[in-house]
């Protein structure tokens, strides 16, 4: 398993050194608009725990984490109204997968066919 980067991005926002523009936040999630938009909504979910990828996470968060994780992605999801019309999930895992930061987190797609 690949060890956490405190200086990526996403931890950077955390700690409140970079801006987000929030659509969410608890005691386990903080949720925001991507910067570079793939569709109409275009949200990044992030645990709030240090978890480099969905592996890492699966393994290694509390009941609670996972719980809280899972059940504000959904939250997000209808709130913004995607719910009726329908969305995307997206969690792209290493580098074969696609994943650009080293800190779990899952994409919400909407507002459009997709």
């Amino acid at each position: 398993m690949a060890t956490y980067d405190d200086d990526n991005i996403f931890a950077k926002i955390l700690r409140g050194e970079i801006p987000c523009k929030k659509v969410y936040e608890d005691e386990h999630v903080l949720a925001f608009h991507d910067i570079r938009p793939q569709a109409p909504v275009h949200v990044l979910v992030i645990p709030k725990g240090k978890y480099v990828s969905f592996d890492d996470f699966s393994a290694e968060a509390t009941p609670a984490e996972m719980a809280g994780f899972f059940r504000a992605v959904g939250k997000v999801a209808r709130d913004l109204k995607l719910d009726a019309p329908g969305y995307r999930l997206l969690a792209n895992t290493g580098a074969d997968g696609g994943q650009e930061v080293p800190h779990f987190h899952v994409h919400i797609f909407g507002g459009r066919k997709l």
